[in-house]
């Protein structure tokens, strides 16, 4: 996610051998640990250091109380970034949705909120420590499981390349930057859109040579679904996924309603978004 921009971010991990396991949905696991990647890499506009670390760790009945979760074995994940850190007030905040530090710019909406709910959603703790100008850390508590890990190798069943063009839209400049390199790393060309207005643009003055439009729902001068219409005018036999930060939503529904082939939720994995990508091309 950090190679192809031009911030040095170095990565550093310390991860504990014999680690205890924890019983999750990996595809909503991953999408937390996504949305904290991408929080520090706009904490770090200037470059940094990223600090992965795993730890098995017994919480008791004093610290778990306000979270009103069991005491007992956790594990614990910890992502610090050296970044421009938090004052007290942000903290307070950084997990409602909407709420962004960002200026002029909506970015996903959800990121952090979606992040809270997952973890809790799974009887676990998610914290943030931050100082303003001293960096940010984020801590996950994920409750220990006695049963056995699932081997790696039955979970990762591998990513399915192409070699189509793909319209990506997007005005969310992080998300441009992340959806490009993994369409690229999966093999497709890519042609980028930033704005409902340049997508019609784009996609009236090249239709024939595009595969199949990426379409985030929430763009800032024309609705997703408006521009999922106006497409399907120029071609209607148009190959749309829509992308949103967003769950699936009554919005969302209607557009698929109306014909769109699909729907994937922000911010994606490479395996996740490859197996979207191919059901929708390979579709008679």
């Amino acid at each position: 996610m950090f190679a192809q921009t031009k911030r040095q971010i170095k990565i550093y991990t310390k991860f504990q051998k014999d680690i205890w396991t924890v019983e999750v949905d990996v595809g909503q696991i991953e999408q937390v640990l996504l949305n904290l990647y991408i929080n520090a890499w706009q904490a770090m506009p200037g470059g940094g250091e990223l600090y992965l670390e795993t730890q098995n760790i017994t919480l008791d009945e004093n610290y778990v109380r306000p979270f009103k979760v069991k005491p007992g074995p956790y594990v614990k994940i910890s992502v610090t970034d050296t970044g421009v850190g938090m004052d007290e007030t942000t903290k307070q905040r950084i997990f409602e949705p909407f709420f962004t530090t960002k200026e002029g710019n909506r970015g996903t909406g959800l990121g952090l909120a979606s992040a809270y709910g997952i973890i809790k959603n799974h009887g676990g703790i998610i914290t943030v420590y931050s100082e303003k100008g001293r960096g940010t850390t984020f801590n996950i508590y994920l409750p220990a499981s006695e049963k056995e890990a699932i081997k790696q190798e039955k979970l990762a069943e591998g990513v399915l390349k192409g070699g189509e063009t793909i319209l990506f839209v997007d005005d969310e400049e992080m998300i441009i930057k992340t959806g490009k390199e993994l369409l690229e790393t999966l093999g497709y060309k890519v042609l980028i859109a930033k704005s409902g207005k340049e997508v019609i643009e784009i996609y009236r003055a090249k239709n024939e040579q595009i595969d199949m439009v990426i379409l985030d729902t929430v763009m800032p001068d024309i609705g997703g679904g408006e521009i999922y219409d106006m497409l399907k005018k120029i071609n209607p036999d148009i190959k749309v996924l829509l992308s949103s930060g967003y769950s699936m939503n009554d919005e969302i529904k209607e557009i698929l309603e109306r014909g769109c082939d699909g729907f994937i939720q922000k911010p994606f994995t490479l395996k996740e978004l490859s197996r979207k990508i191919r059901k929708i091309l390979d579709k008679e």
